[in-house]
């Protein structure tokens, strides 16, 4: 595990030692418990991930995402492969993920709201029906923040 601090506070990244296992906001929904973790591991992977969130946050131009390794169920793992296929700076909704699948929008809100890898599959851009901003594992102030940093460096 690794901690690095960000715009919406400190992160907490997992990897296999090759991808990207986790990512998450500190006290999100979900969050593991990171009590009576050693050193932090120092992985390339953890680089190329700093190196990203580095472009993010700073509204530059995205580098390819690296490797990601989500793990979860095959109904989940194809509601992330949904998520990953949302444009940066653009939303969607549960109910139009679900029909995608054929499922209910229920069904995909659970799945989301278990993504491991907050941020890399943007389950923030997901949004209620009409656009209203509902759930978010890591708070709904910080789903606006990501958002409105998503929206601000579309349009410059």
């Amino acid at each position: 595990m690794y901690k690095s601090l960000s715009p919406i506070g400190p992160l907490y990244l997992a990897s296999d030692g090759n991808a990207l296992t986790g990512l998450w906001l500190e006290g999100q929904n979900y969050f593991p418990d990171v009590s009576g973790l050693g050193e932090p591991q120092n992985l390339p992977i953890f680089q190329d991930v700093l190196e990203w969130l580095d472009c993010y946050f700073g509204k530059k131009s995205l580098p390819p995402l690296p490797p990601l390794a989500p793990e979860g169920s095959e109904f989940r793992q194809a509601v992330w492969k949904q998520l990953l296929k949302i444009p940066y700076g653009t939303t969607t909704t549960y109910k139009e993920i679900a029909q995608t699948l054929g499922t209910s929008p229920r069904a995909v809100g659970g799945a989301v709201g278990h993504n491991p890898i907050s941020i890399f599959i943007p389950c923030h851009r997901v949004l209620g029906t009409g656009g209203g901003m509902t759930g978010y594992a890591g708070g709904l102030e910080r789903k606006r923040f990501l958002l409105e940093l998503e929206r601000s460096a579309h349009t410059e």
